[in-house]
């Protein structure tokens, strides 16, 4: 479990408290009480689902029937059965279902969710308890040619007979929240190819370039039949290792020409880092790309491993003449090989799933406490007084944490 401050402890206990004294139908969906108390729908037919329904109480199961209304149960009806039917209109819906604000429909979002998971669970039941897809998190500094690397390998992949789904994380204008650059324009060949899906979405200002629904969206890639998912992301920097704790295998991108602006990732994202890809090597840049090579090979052996299984490596790579491509991929797959065959790879994901539901329940706690009305009375205040300087950050805060848990109920 991430580390919690103490005063962020204390603020999560007093939140946690206010919350569960309030009246059931009052209580937000940020915490999706519907969720834990009817994960699954009625409708759930197919598809291994009857079990499911028989393991869930009664009376949770006749209180989630309420929750729904018959317009919202024909929509996830609608998306769930087009989802795992493979279609990428509802696949695309999906997403924008789970990528929404609206407190209703991030409801239904979980209720979907859920019905995709136990979906996901029976396939890699039949799989012998391996995952069915494969997920790969790819990061570089701004002009490492991230986007062109995914299309070449994604066109490889397709023509292999895989089917490959891209979540590319774009920077999103303060203003609107909007896609600044729009990979999906520079895919044009692998946005053709009925075997890719490419889904640009906004970072809108979180933390590792990693929206906090990026998760979710994999999830519903692979319960759309999607074996490969790459994650593209924002920039490199220490928090850029939200990224490291959704996927199986990170990449890290560099170019060959970078200069002694890399030297603040070295310590930060290579030590996530699966694979080390020097992009670019051809032409003129061949020479700059062997030396780039050398130095991060001579890093890596610096650093802790993270697995037992397998030894990091820094290969090169051209997008423009496919030299390098195939071997990167033949790595990426003798990596996958032997983290299934010692159980790294499923423990991985047991541990990530713990990180994101901390992460998340971090975020909701703290849009609770910033929509507490004594705190949004206090906070325009301290915030003038702290800008001024009449006070400490830490008082601030500290009286703000007082404002909560004075008028929460003990």
């Amino acid at each position: 479990m991430p580390y919690v401050f103490p005063k962020m402890r204390r603020f999560g206990f007093s939140l946690l408290r206010h919350i569960s004294s309030l009246p059931s139908t009052s209580r937000t969906c940020c915490l999706h009480r519907r969720v834990f108390t009817g994960s699954y729908t009625s409708t759930i037919t197919g598809h291994g689902f009857q079990q499911h329904r028989r393991n869930m109480s009664s009376s949770a199961l006749r209180q989630h029937i309420q929750d729904l209304s018959g317009a919202e149960q024909r929509l996830l009806d609608k998306l769930y059965e087009g989802l795992i039917g493979g279609q990428r209109a509802s696949l695309a819906e999906s997403i924008t279902l789970v990528e929404t604000q609206h407190p209703r429909k991030k409801e239904l979002a979980q209720v979907l969710l859920q019905r995709v998971l136990a979906y996901r669970r029976e396939q890699e039941s039949r799989n012998g308890g391996k995952p069915v897809a494969f997920r790969v998190g790819l990061s570089g500094p701004p002009g490492a040619g991230k986007s062109s690397f995914i299309e070449v390998v994604g066109k490889m992949l397709t023509g292999r007979g895989h089917k490959v789904s891209v979540l590319a994380v774009d920077p999103s204008s303060c203003t609107t929240g909007g896609s600044l650059m729009g990979d999906k324009t520079r895919m044009t060949e692998l946005s053709r190819d009925m075997d890719a899906f490419i889904r640009p979405s906004p970072a809108s200002g979180t933390l590792g370039g990693v929206t906090r629904t990026t998760n979710e969206a994999v999830v519903l890639c692979e319960g759309a039949g999607y074996d490969i998912v790459l994650v593209e992301t924002v920039g490199v920097g220490q928090s850029e290792f939200a990224v490291a704790d959704m996927v199986d295998m990170f990449v890290l991108l560099i170019p060959p020409a970078g200069g002694d602006e890399l030297q603040g990732i070295k310590r930060g994202i290579i030590e996530r880092a699966d694979l080390v890809v020097v992009t670019k090597a051809d032409g003129d840049l061949m020479g700059p790309a062997r030396r780039i090579q050398a130095e991060y090979t001579s890093a890596l052996k610096l650093l802790r491993r993270q697995s037992k299984s397998w030894n990091p490596e820094v290969v090169r790579a051209s997008s423009h003449t496919n030299e390098g491509i195939p071997e990167v991929w033949a790595m990426l797959e003798s990596y996958r090989d032997a983290m299934l065959a010692s159980g790294e790879l499923q423990g991985r994901r047991r541990a990530q799933q713990k990180v994101w539901m901390w992460s998340l329940i971090q975020d909701n706690a703290l849009a609770h406490f910033q929509n507490h009305p004594s705190v949004r009375g206090a906070l325009p205040q301290l915030e003038q007084r702290v800008t001024r300087g009449e006070i400490s950050p830490g008082l601030a805060a500290d009286l703000l944490l007082k404002a909560f848990t004075s008028s929460s109920p003990k």
